[in-house]
């Protein structure tokens, strides 16, 4: 396993910068947010380290320089959107990104582009399931044809008022991959998997690791934190964020020996990416720097 972080936390720096700076404090790999350029009024998206718009193999020979200066490599690219969006444009706009972030990942020889799945958050799971399959069969294909294997990271996309009720993700539970992964085999179609959106479900973290380990692509380490007293107060059918706070991995209530354990158990060897939305350490550049840090001497112990 490689310890590495997603660069979504660090906006403020170019992307040597972030290299540097992951060299500096001993990190082997980085998942690099793609999202088009420009802004965007979701929190933790809209960052651009590599702009992957007519992206060329010069730009990505370059980029692999950069990265070998540094001693860092490449885990995956990252772009997080709604492809099952309801607005065909806003879908369509996605689909045709992520495109365009798989064939940077090819040209870069990275292996690994992650996302959503998308939902349609005003209908339900078997409502959503005809679209679900006419979008995503071609995307995978796509993948197949250009060596890429894609990780959905099972967020459920359910913390504002404009994803509510059902959230902008289908992936969310071990019994939706199971009909995901029967209706569209693919071998190119995996995981990115984060356990800290099984502790917001109020579900075990560990236990869909070992059925699921040869989907397995990519790994979120992110942590999180729920307040039974708040919760007491406003119920699980409440907005998750009154009564839970996302947390850097070891302060958080995830038994990250545990979890771990499980993973050496399981023979996974691929990449494990610190993501951070822990507040607690400020919103400033040195808090969010001190938050990987932190992060990472609790998972360096279990990380040889």
């Amino acid at each position: 396993m490689k310890l590495g972080f997603f660069t979504a936390i660090l906006p403020d720096l170019a992307f040597d910068q972030v290299l540097e700076f992951a060299a500096r404090e001993r990190f082997a790999c980085l998942e690099v947010a793609c999202w088009p350029a420009g802004k965007t009024d979701r929190r933790f998206a809209g960052i651009t380290h590599l702009d992957v718009v007519g992206f060329t193999q010069a730009r990505a020979d370059d980029a692999n320089a950069l990265c070998a200066k540094h001693g860092v490599s490449l885990s995956a690219l990252g772009y997080y959107p709604n492809p099952l969006d309801p607005d065909p444009g806003v879908a369509q706009q996605a689909v045709e990104h992520f495109k365009q972030v798989m064939l940077a990942a090819e040209m870069l020889g990275v292996k690994n582009a992650n996302t959503f799945v998308g939902r349609d958050w005003t209908k339900t799971v078997d409502e959503n399931w005809p679209r679900f399959l006419t979008t995503w069969k071609p995307i995978l294909a796509f993948a197949e044809d250009h060596g890429i294997k894609v990780g959905i990271e099972n967020c459920p996309m359910s913390f504002s008022r404009d994803e509510w009720p059902g959230g902008k993700n289908l992936a969310t539970s071990p019994v939706i991959w199971r009909r995901m992964f029967n209706d569209l085999p693919s071998p190119n179609f995996g995981l990115n998997y984060d356990p800290s959106h099984f502790i917001l479900q109020h579900m075990d973290p560990i236990s869909p690791l070992g059925e699921f380990r040869d989907k397995l692509f990519h790994l979120h380490a992110k942590d999180l934190t729920v307040h039974p007293q708040q919760l007491n107060e406003v119920g699980i059918f409440a907005f998750p964020q009154t009564w839970h706070t996302p947390r850097i991995p070891g302060f958080g209530d995830l038994d990250w020996a545990r979890f771990m354990a499980r993973l050496y158990e399981i023979g996974y060897a691929g990449p494990v990416c610190i993501e951070v939305e822990d507040d607690t350490f400020g919103k400033t550049l040195a808090g969010r720097k001190q938050a990987l840090t932190v992060a990472r001497n609790v998972l360096a112990t279990f990380l040889g």
